[in-house]
């Protein structure tokens, strides 16, 4: 099972691609593809056949997940990218920023 340090609901910036520098909140991960989806981010259009669900069918636009190594968590304190360390405080394992030494 891979372990990785940025969660669900976590404040992450794009580092490389077309959407380069801009930050979103991350919806889901997808374990097995090392993938991320990021809300607002690489958006991609998709045409749906008419269903229940979309009857009218059509493009429609949606997020695609990106690549894990291409996205970092976001520092609380500064708003820059930054690497995550654990630490043990209180007895509980928590994330750290490497950057401003805040916990995430």
């Amino acid at each position: 099972m891979k372990k990785f340090k940025i969660k669900t609901g976590d404040e992450v910036i794009i580092l490389t691609g077309k959407d380069k520098g801009k930050k979103g909140k991350v919806i889901q991960i997808i374990k097995n593809k090392d993938r991320v989806v990021v809300e607002g981010v690489n958006i991609v259009k998709k045409h749906v056949k008419p269903s229940t669900e979309n009857p009218q069918g059509g493009i429609v636009e949606k997020e695609a997940p990106i690549h894990i190594s291409n996205v970092a968590l976001v520092d609380p304190k500064t708003g820059k990218a930054t690497r995550v360390k654990y630490e043990i405080k209180d007895g509980k394992k928590v994330r750290v920023s490497k950057k401003s030494g805040e916990v995430i």
